[in-house]
């Protein structure tokens, strides 16, 4: 890299946990209020940032390239540009890989970049029998056609698509994200048990964080009606491993292993980061927060997706001639339980890494102790859009708290792919 990438500050909002129904926040305004309170505490002004960068799944109908409304309504200003990217569950990170390659080019010194969601907010879709029939009826003529049309009317048109499921569905498999965990729990002997006890340490570690008010980046959240958001809401307090094994498949019923309760939740949310040249950081005289040190984008099976922070994170660390432990801190997203364990148990199998990674012997044990020590996904929820920059401003706070210097943040992907990035703390 031609010059260090620094991140300044960054905010996110609580991760909302969808409820059956639409949410109280767009995704639109869940970036404003995490962005609003992130620049009020800056010394210069919101224009001052060269553009906005926002990865984002579903945005909805009103918020095409939901960047630039949401830079528009930080203040950034009109001759601010803004884009949005898209790469599924890693959207908020690659948005932060985007905007510092735009640092490193030169082009701007300041960029703000991350990622929104509003999950509960998934429209459902017409049917294409159904866009048709509406077709046919407006296109009629004369009265007889426009009668002769309606006639061609079918109850079953009136079965929505749900595009949350259809979204979260491999369109080249015909695999849920789900069974793909699946297949990763199959190949690597996962039980049940793990995925549970892995599931409970997350909630337990999300609520030491939330007692010991460790998750300073959230800031707070008021709807409509005058009511306060302040900390992740898919806590689970008083979830045991009874409870969690008493849940029935979900994705491969019968006799799947892969649960509601070892699965990251559907939710809300949304993470915004500063991002600074050197020039920046003497100019406005930034207190620095870490700088990002190198990136790395992997693909494999999409049936398989889980793997990807393997695949991201592997050759990343040797390139910097790291190895699993040499890293202070790890975020794996839990997207499920089951896909963070294949993970560890990819880098402690000579036989996968010799086939998969070109290795002559496995790549080494994870300290779990390392991974997530505030809780993940699974406690908190995966707004897909805004997960993988949360874990990178989560990972830097984690840093700065225990005055470690190297972390990893990865992710995977669906569609088959992984992320990871490396960072410093300053």
């Amino acid at each position: 890299m031609s010059q260090s990438i620094y991140v300044i500050d960054g905010a996110r909002t609580p991760y909302l946990k969808a409820r059956q129904q639409p949410g109280a926040f767009s995704a639109s305004d869940l970036a404003v209020y995490a962005g609003r309170s992130l620049l009020l505490r800056q010394p210069f002004p919101p224009t001052a940032i060269g553009e906005v960068v926002l990865g984002c799944v579903m945005p909805r109908e009103n918020e095409a390239n939901i960047a630039r409304v949401v830079g528009l309504r930080l203040g950034c200003g009109v001759k601010t540009p803004a884009w949005t990217v898209q790469r599924n569950c890693a959207s908020g990170m690659q948005a932060l890989d985007s905007a510092m390659k735009d640092i490193q080019s030169g082009r701007y010194d300041l960029v703000l970049a991350g990622g929104a969601e509003a999950m509960s907010r998934a429209p459902l879709v017409w049917r294409p029998e159904m866009v048709k029939w509406i077709a046919n009826v407006r296109s009629a003529k004369s009265l007889f056609a426009k009668l002769s049309a309606i006639s061609r009317f079918k109850p079953g048109y009136l079965i929505p698509i749900i595009a949350l499921l259809r979204g979260l569905t491999d369109p080249v498999i015909g695999l849920s994200m789900g069974q793909t965990a699946e297949i990763l729990a199959h190949q690597f002997h996962i039980t049940r048990q793990q995925m549970d006890e892995f599931s409970l340490r997350s909630h337990q570690r999300l609520a030491a964080a939330q007692d010991a008010r460790q998750l300073t980046e959230i800031v707070p959240l008021y709807d409509a009606q005058g009511q306060c958001y302040l900390e992740d809401t898919g806590l689970r307090r008083d979830t045991t491993l009874e409870k969690l094994a008493d849940l029935p498949p979900f994705f491969d019923k019968p006799f799947g292993l892969i649960t509601a309760g070892n699965s990251s939740q559907v939710t809300d949310g949304a993470t915004l980061v500063i991002l600074a040249s050197e020039k920046a950081v003497a100019q406005y005289q930034l207190p620095v927060l870490g700088r990002i040190v190198d990136v790395e984008w992997a693909a494999l099976a999409p049936e398989r997706m889980g793997l990807g922070p393997v695949m991201a994170a592997t050759p990343l660390l040797q390139r910097h001639r790291l190895g699993l432990n040499d890293i202070d801190y790890w975020e794996i997203n839990e997207a499920f339980a089951a896909q963070v364990l294949a993970c560890i148990a990819a880098w402690e199998s000579e036989s996968f890494c010799r086939e998969h990674l070109g290795l002559t012997q496995a790549f080494g044990a994870l300290n779990p102790d390392r991974l997530n020590v505030d809780g993940g996904a699974v406690a908190l929820g995966h707004p897909v859009g805004s997960s993988g920059a949360r874990i990178v401003l989560h990972l830097l706070q984690i840093l700065k708290r225990n005055q470690a210097k190297r972390g990893v943040a990865a992710i995977c992907i669906g569609g088959g792919q992984g992320g990871a990035m490396l960072i410093e703390a300053s």
